[in-house]
C-alpha cells in the first residue's frame, strides 16, 4: 500500500490536470463560435467578434483574431492555460489552446 499510494495520487492529479485543460478547450471553442456568429451578422465583423467571444467564457485573457475574406469571416481564439495542479503542473508546461471557426457573412 505504501508503494502504490504515491503512484495512485500522481495518476489522480494527472487526471485532474487533463480535465482542467479539457474544460478550458471547451470554453475556447465556445468563445470562437460566439465570436464568429456575432461577426457574421454584424455590420463591422472585426468590432463585434472580440466582445462577443470574451463575453461567452470566463477565461482570461483571450486573444481574438478576426479575418474577413470573400463572404466569410474566420475567428481565431487562443488562450494559454496554466498547469498548476500540485506536482503535475511542475512536470508539464502551460498549454496553448486554439480554436478556429469560419461562418458565412450575413447581411446586417
Amino acid at each position: 500500500m505504501a508503494l502504490a499510494l504515491p503512484v495512485v495520487v500522481l495518476l489522480a492529479l494527472g487526471v485532474v490536470q487533463v480535465l482542467v485543460v479539457v474544460a478550458a478547450q471547451v470554453g475556447v471553442e465556445l468563445a470562437a463560435r460566439e465570436g464568429a456568429r456575432a461577426a457574421a451578422v454584424a455590420a463591422d465583423p472585426g468590432a463585434a467578434a472580440g466582445p462577443a467571444a470574451r463575453a461567452a467564457t470566463p477565461l482570461d485573457p483571450l486573444d481574438v483574431a478576426v479575418a474577413v475574406d470573400t463572404g466569410r469571416v474566420t475567428v481565431t481564439v487562443t488562450h494559454r492555460v496554466r498547469t498548476d495542479v500540485p506536482l503535475i503542473g511542475a512536470l508539464l508546461g502551460d498549454a496553448e489552446l486554439r480554436a478556429d471557426v469560419t461562418m458565412a457573412l450575413e447581411p446586417p
